[in-house]
């Protein structure tokens, strides 16, 4: 069985490749990252940004492919929080016929990094940056600015293995779904 997951981003990869291992289904399948084209629009800003994001990636790391994983993380809206938003990620798991989602749990950034993403168009990685909170270019290719903030007790990867598992819920139990 071969699974496209789509993006280069080792904390994508390696969370679909790790999880996978657990669930019969996928007993022996190649995972390998796929490059995809998507719009760009900088980081998503919106869940349903987030999950258009996620399904336009496993579409395109199906293709040639049994599944197609993408993993999106991006900014939805939560009342009664600090800054107004929480980043999540999405997991998209395309079959060639349905898409099969799920969520990570969710954390909140630091206002200064809310206020470069939504009005300055910045990513995560480079409002942190921006912000001060890191010296990486690309913390999201890292641990993720979630390895920073808890301090070392979960990471990028964590959160994306939960959201593939999430999305697994679909396909372990397709008789209610």
């Amino acid at each position: 069985m071969k699974v496209g997951v789509g993006s280069k981003n080792k904390t994508k990869v390696e969370a679909v490749a790790e999880i996978l291992k657990d669930y019969p289904l996928f007993a022996g399948a190649e995972v390998e990252g796929v490059v995809v084209e998507i719009e760009e629009f900088g980081h998503p800003k919106s869940l349903g940004e987030t999950v258009a994001g996620a399904a336009a990636r496993a579409k395109q790391a199906q293709v040639g492919r049994d599944y197609g994983f993408g993993i999106e993380g991006g900014l939805m809206e939560v009342p009664q929080t600090k800054t107004g938003y929480m980043e999540v990620a999405v997991c998209a798991i395309f079959d060639g016929k349905q898409i099969h989602l799920g969520l990570s749990q969710a954390f909140e950034w630091p206002q200064k990094v809310i206020d470069l993403i939504l009005n300055e168009g910045l990513d995560g990685s480079q409002a942190a940056k921006s912000a001060g909170l890191t010296q990486q270019d690309k913390i999201g290719e890292h641990g993720g600015f979630i390895e920073l903030f808890t301090k070392g007790r979960t990471n990028r990867t964590g959160l994306n293995k939960n959201a593939v598992m999430m999305a697994l819920i679909h396909l372990e139990n397709p008789e209610h779904f």
